[in-house]
């Protein structure tokens, strides 16, 4: 039976062709798209670290979802990782009640592994898992954090306040799933607020992926004391699927 085209199918044909056209007009590439494409093939994925039945979970970044982090997700499976998923279907929630959900789902499959995670947070998803390792270390084995702020969560590039802008003025109207301005401020996440700022775990390992390419947060944010700072050439959207990313984070776990 002859495969009926997915809606991926279309979407990889028409970059593919716009690509084509770029390159016999010599246009420049577009380093997102060359980073989405070095992980598009499974073929061609490097080998991924061994987590012998050990958790993982992925925490995507500001407005994402647990679909932009899939192919890291389906790679780190092929390494025997028992993976659950976060949860997040767009990351714009309270802080507060958006890590004390991810938390119940990692309890759950650390309690059915027995053993402690792996979490890989991009962006904001990072931040999250810094509070979640300083407030439940028997959870976390290892915290992966990509172009994540960690030192404050405001040190972004002018450009992204804006969006931000826009998502905390709908959860000050009080729509429901936004953050506000008291998440910052008030008391909803004053908790969050507080493990934040709190010493890293020692017993938990910590490795910061951080570029100075980085367009969204400034790579100085990155640059926690607690962590193994490594830096790569990645945009920061294309950080959860550029495959040198994923090599390199492939030998840092196989080092531990």
């Amino acid at each position: 039976m002859e495969k009926v085209p997915s809606i991926t199918d279309g979407a990889n044909w028409l970059v593919d062709s716009a690509t084509a056209v770029a390159d016999r007009l010599k246009l420049p590439h577009n380093r997102l798209y060359d980073e989405w494409v070095s992980t598009r093939d499974p073929a061609t994925w490097p080998e991924p670290p061994q987590g012998d039945g050990r958790p993982a979970m992925l925490i995507p970044g500001f407005l994402a979802g647990d679909p932009s982090l899939a192919p890291m997700a389906r790679w780190l499976k092929r390494g025997d990782w028992t993976m659950a998923k976060s949860g997040v279907n767009w990351n714009v929630n309270c802080t507060q009640s958006t890590i004390e959900a991810i938390e119940a789902r990692l309890e759950t499959v650390v309690g059915q592994t027995g053993k402690k995670a792996l979490l890989v947070g991009q962006s904001r998803g990072g931040a999250m898992g810094k509070v979640m390792s300083v407030r439940r270390p028997d959870l976390v084995d290892t915290l992966v954090t990509l172009g994540s702020p960690l030192n404050d969560h405001f040190e972004f590039h002018p450009r992204v306040w804006f969006g931000i802008g826009i998502i905390g003025g709908l959860g000050q109207l009080g729509i429901p799933g936004f953050l506000s301005p008291d998440c910052a401020q008030g008391d909803c996440c004053k908790e969050t607020r507080i493990a934040y700022g709190r010493p890293f775990p020692k017993e938990v390992r910590f490795i910061s992926f951080y570029s100075r390419g980085d367009n969204i947060v400034r790579y100085q944010a990155c640059l926690h004391g607690a962590a193994e700072q490594i830096e790569i050439e990645s945009s920061h959207l294309g950080m959860g699927l550029d495959s040198e990313v994923w090599l390199k984070m492939s030998e840092e776990l196989q080092a531990a």
